[in-house]
C-alpha cells in the first residue's frame, strides 16, 4: 500500500497547453536530445528538465539577469547563424523555418511582440466539447470549483473565463467588473464580479497570477459570455507565477466531466423534483435558469456553486 502510495504522489500532472501545432521539447528540436516531449507548454522558465540540462551542461545566466535564461537558448547562441532557428518554430507555434535575427534576446524583436499581440487578442481556434448531464465542457480547458476555466498557451500564459454551468444557470450578465492590466490574482480567492439587476456576484480566480490583457469586448457587452462562454466571451489573460503548482487545484479531463456531473446533481437537489423536469427539455437545459426560476434564490446559487458570499 505505502509502495502504491508513493508512486501516487510521485505523478507528475502534465501541463497541457492549447495552441500548440507539436509537442517535441526545444532541446529534442534543436538536436541535443535524441526524445523528450515537452510537458509545460513550453513555458522554459519554470521548466524542470530545462533546468536539469542547465546543470549537466554547466551553464549559467548572467548575473544581471533577474530571470533565468533558458540553458536551450544559450545552446542555441553557439550555433552558426543560418542553423538558429527561431523559437517559435522550433517549439511549432509557427509552421515555417524562420532564423532568429536577434541573438535570441526576444524581447527586443518585432516579430516576438507581434505574436504576442495575436495571443493576447482573440482566440483563434474554437474548441471541440464534450458534455457532462447536457453542460459543455471544452477540450483542453481547465476548471475551478468555482465555475471558472483556465486554457493554458503557448510559453505558459493562461486565459480565463466562465464555463457553461455557470453561464447556464445565472444568465446573461449585464455588467463585469474585472481585474485592471497588472492586477495580482490568487486561486480561490474573489478576482471579479458579475452583476445582474441588483444581484451582483464574486467569482473565484480558477489560476494564480498577473493580468497581461483584458477582453474590453465582454466588459463593454457582457452578454458574449453568456453566447460563447469558451471563445469569444473570454475575460483577461494571465501570466501564472508556477504554472504546475496551479494546475493541483483545477478540473481536467475525466476529472472536469465527473465533478460537472456532481455539481449537476447538487443542483438538481437544490431545485427539488417539482423542477427536475422543467429543468431539461428535450434532452436541452433551460439556458437562463435563475431567469425563469427566480424563487430558487440568486445568494443560495451563489454560495453553492460559486463558493463566495453575498456582495
Amino acid at each position: 500500500m505505502k509502495e502504491k502510495a508513493s508512486k501516487k504522489k510521485k505523478e507528475k500532472k502534465k501541463v497541457v497547453g492549447f495552441q500548440v501545432l507539436e509537442d517535441e521539447c526545444i532541446w529534442m528540436k534543436a538536436g541535443v536530445v535524441n526524445f523528450r516531449l515537452c510537458d509545460n507548454a513550453y513555458d522554459c522558465f519554470t521548466c524542470g528538465f530545462d533546468k536539469g540540462m542547465r546543470r549537466a551542461m554547466g551553464v549559467k545566466a548572467p548575473p544581471e539577469k533577474k530571470k533565468e535564461e533558458p540553458a536551450w537558448m544559450t545552446h542555441m547562441r553557439r550555433l552558426p547563424g543560418e542553423s538558429r532557428q527561431c523559437r517559435h518554430f522550433l517549439t511549432g507555434r509557427i509552421e515555417s523555418p524562420k532564423i532568429c535575427p536577434m541573438n535570441y534576446e526576444c524581447y527586443h524583436c518585432p516579430y516576438d511582440q507581434m505574436l504576442d499581440e495575436v495571443d493576447l487578442g482573440e482566440p483563434t481556434r474554437a474548441p471541440a466539447f464534450m458534455r457532462a448531464s447536457g453542460y459543455r465542457l471544452a477540450d483542453g480547458y481547465y476548471y475551478h470549483l468555482g465555475h471558472g476555466w483556465a486554457r493554458i498557451e503557448h510559453g505558459g500564459r493562461a486565459r480565463v473565463g466562465f464555463d457553461d454551468f455557470l453561464v447556464k444557470v445565472f444568465g446573461p450578465a449585464q455588467e463585469l467588473n474585472l481585474p485592471p492590466l497588472g492586477a495580482t490574482l490568487k486561486q480561490g480567492n474573489v478576482g471579479w464580479t458579475l452583476k445582474r439587476n441588483d444581484h451582483k456576484a464574486g467569482v473565484l480566480a480558477p489560476i494564480t497570477g498577473t493580468v497581461l490583457a483584458v477582453n474590453h469586448k465582454a466588459r463593454e457587452h457582457p452578454e458574449i459570455t453568456y453566447e460563447d462562454p469558451y471563445q469569444q466571451g473570454w475575460l483577461f489573460m494571465v501570466e501564472p507565477g508556477i504554472l504546475k503548482a496551479n494546475l493541483k487545484g483545477l478540473y481536467y479531463g475525466k476529472e472536469s466531466f465527473q465533478w460537472m456531473e456532481k455539481e449537476n446533481e447538487r443542483l438538481m437537489q437544490l431545485l427539488g423534483p417539482e423542477y427536475e423536469q422543467l429543468a431539461a427539455t428535450g434532452g436541452e437545459l433551460i439556458g437562463d435558469l435563475f431567469g425563469h426560476f427566480p424563487e430558487i434564490g440568486w445568494d443560495r446559487l451563489v454560495e453553492t456553486f460559486l463558493r463566495t458570499e453575498k456582495i
